[in-house]
């Protein structure tokens, strides 16, 4: 096992634990009950999953699935679930003071003039980490999910990133995939924190819920690397239905529109339709993001119908010369025996050529 791929499987996890722990940490001093501690038993799965990706795949991913990532949001989405909702039962105040450390108060001075004059810098160090801890544990419990908020995600993207690939994704389709979580993540981010943050959603715990339930539907594309990836399918296998031929070739494609339309901007688009059309809630934020995930839905279908139309081209040109293909790389000829299934199917499927094309003299004339 090479030491970096080593080195990065395990900083990695213990990244994912730390923060994982410290959202444990911010739900039992929010509720105030021990009994919150043992949702820190969550992360023995990320260590069993430790254990098994070093022994049987040492130390890499696994295609198209990244089980450490899926783990992770198993440990620390109760955390965040348990913290919004006790969210909406403290009162937090909105003086910039109250969600700001202050490092400058006398004790803080007084162990630093101390520490100057008859000790070392190890125990200065140590009475600098005191202050900051007290200080640290003074902040409001909204500014903490928050913050746990936006360290989650970007935890998501770093993690993802320093993780060792497996050997069936390159390095060219991680960076596509990293640019993706960073765009994804702050949509996300965005929808938590602005519908959460609307008065009238937080006296209504039933709506809480509903936000919460889209948000945690939404990071399971996260764990996913199929945006990236085309499915290897073999031409012999893949070519007897007009579906398995679309999947085979636009695979990729066709998952970032399902994410989109089925997982993310569909979902969001829906609470939000139902903020303002059903309990009245109207803000300019609300209204613009609507508005946007409108335009990014259509767009999705506009391209949908461009790969269809794209695709049905091809397979008339195909057709037309007695070949049928997979992927631009692996052309296929088709047999003489082939499926009189198929033939229909591809007939059905080309019955409605282009006007020119129609007048075209057929081969077998």
């Amino acid at each position: 096992m090479e030491p970096m791929v080593l080195l990065n499987a395990l900083v990695t996890r213990l990244l994912f634990v730390l923060h994982s722990l410290i959202g444990v940490w911010r739900v039992t001093a929010a509720k105030k009950e021990p009994k919150y501690w043992l949702l820190a038993l969550l992360n023995l799965l990320l260590c069993l999953e430790t254990g098994l990706t070093l022994k049987f795949k040492q130390g890499r991913g696994y295609k198209w699935f990244s089980p450490a990532i899926f783990l992770y949001l198993i440990c620390i989405v109760p955390s965040l679930w348990l913290l919004e909702i006790h969210h909406g039962t403290q009162y937090c105040g909105n003086e910039p003071g109250a969600v700001q450390v202050n490092v400058s108060n006398p004790d803080f001075n007084q162990s630093r003039d101390s520490s100057h004059g008859s000790e070392g810098t190890g125990h200065h160090i140590i009475q600098t980490a005191k202050v900051l801890v007290n200080q640290l544990s003074t902040i409001c419990e909204t500014v903490w999910t928050l913050a746990l908020h936006q360290t989650f995600l970007l935890l998501l993207v770093v993690g993802r990133w320093l993780l060792p690939i497996g050997v069936e994704i390159t390095r060219d389709q991680l960076s596509q995939l990293l640019l993706m979580f960073v765009g994804t993540a702050a949509d996300i981010l965005e929808f938590a924190s602005e519908t959460l943050d609307i008065e009238d959603v937080r006296k209504n715990y039933a709506l809480i819920n509903a936000i919460l339930a889209v948000w945690t539907w939404s990071m399971l594309q996260f764990p996913l690397d199929l945006a990236v990836q085309h499915i290897g399918c073999k031409p012999a296998a893949s070519t007897r239905r007009i579906p398995s031929l679309l999947l085979c070739r636009y695979s990729a494609e066709l998952w970032n529109i399902g994410v989109s339309l089925f997982i993310q901007d569909g979902p969001f688009f829906i609470v939000r339709s139902i903020l303002m059309g059903h309990f009245r809630i109207f803000n300019q934020m609300l209204v613009f993001f609507t508005a946007k995930n409108i335009l990014v839905v259509t767009l999705q279908l506009y391209r949908l119908a461009v790969i269809t139309i794209d695709f049905r081209a091809t397979i008339l040109q195909k057709s037309r010369k007695g070949e049928v293909s997979c992927c631009p790389c692996e052309p296929y000829e088709a047999s003489t025996h082939a499926n009189t299934d198929q033939d229909t199917e591809m007939k059905e499927f080309v019955a409605f050529p282009p006007k020119e094309e129609s007048q075209a003299p057929s081969e077998d004339q």
